[in-house]
């Protein structure tokens, strides 16, 4: 196990170094730069005041000399400091990734607890009621955009019934605690969880429908064995790995569905503070946001990989 864990170190790096140079590249590529924030049309910029401000920010130098300076101060652990601001990139992701994995941490879990559950349900029976009605749900979770899930609910359960706070993270009038919390995180936890729970749901229906016909399965059924201990016992932990992959390749789903989902219930995360940088040409942190989110699938992916020898002994590294 050691040795794969380092095989795979190893292999992530060329992996790393590729993520960097196409985050780099596709900024470069995008319209427009840190020069367009600072310009106002009253204040009859010249040309030569635009080039101090690209100068001051480095813009001036060729695009192989501006990325291996960032590669450089980045492996040391600096991700620069803001445009706008000046405040230490870093700094300021680490202030809002706390949030974003509160929100997101928790509509996986949902996602997958409460999918699997489902989806271990609808196959137990096939073609029953249940099983449409619970199917065709699903399909209407993963159709629906964040977006518009996230509209629709705001306004029914937020303007219309007054049930849960329109945004935020916490009350401004008094310290937050833990019902409170809970209660401003209903709502955004709730929309972004749709997705995850169909599909945990429709994986785990299709997973548990192939092992429940096994032959082993049959065997443990005709020597009189109890349909939970069945279930849970020889069925479940075979159909894992399926759900084991969805649940490292849900995380940049939910990155992405986070960052509609903040802007709508103006919580304080990472996706917020994406479209910030992105409406006021930040470089910097746009570079360090992509990167982290890049570095989280990596190692979730290493994590997936490894959970497989877990749920299944079949499983080898060595």
């Amino acid at each position: 196990m050691q040795k794969y864990i380092l095989r795979r170190v190893l292999i992530g790096i060329p992996v790393f170094i590729s993520i960097t140079i196409i985050i780099f590249g596709l900024i470069e590529l995008a319209p427009g730069d840190i020069t367009d924030y600072f310009i106002r049309p009253e204040l009859n910029m010249t040309d030569e005041s635009e080039a101090a401000i690209r100068a001051r920010f480095g813009l001036d130098q060729p695009l192989t000399v501006r990325y291996v300076n960032w590669l450089g101060n980045v492996l040391q652990g600096d991700f620069g400091y803001r445009y706008t601001n000046g405040q230490p990139v870093a700094a300021t992701i680490v202030q809002r990734l706390s949030a974003t994995v509160l929100l997101a941490g928790t509509a996986l879990i949902i996602g997958a607890t409460l999918g699997v559950a489902l989806g271990v349900f609808t196959a137990l029976r096939q073609y029953s009621v249940w099983d449409f009605l619970l199917t065709g749900v699903s399909f209407f979770g993963i159709s629906i955009p964040p977006f518009v899930a996230g509209i629709i609910v705001l306004y029914v359960f937020a303007i219309k019934l007054g049930w849960f706070p329109a945004g935020g993270m916490r009350p401004v009038d008094r310290e937050p605690t833990l019902l409170t919390t809970l209660h401003y995180l209903a709502l955004p936890t709730a929309v972004l969880s749709l997705a995850p729970i169909a599909n945990f749901m429709r994986y785990t229906r299709f997973a548990m429908l192939e092992v429940i016909r096994a032959d082993y399965v049959r065997t443990a059924r005709g020597k009189g064995m109890r349909e939970n201990r069945i279930t849970w016992g020889h069925g479940f932990p075979n159909a894992l790995l399926p759900v084991i992959t969805l649940f490292g390749l849900s995380l940049p789903t939910l990155v992405v569905g986070a960052v509609f989902t903040e802007t709508i219930f103006s919580w304080p995360g990472m996706g917020t503070l994406y479209l910030e940088a992105v409406n006021g040409r930040d470089v910097p942190l746009l570079m360090g946001m992509n990167l982290v989110i890049a570095l989280v699938v990596l190692v979730a992916n290493l994590v997936t990989d490894l959970a497989y020898a877990v749920a299944d002994p079949r499983i080898r590294y060595d």
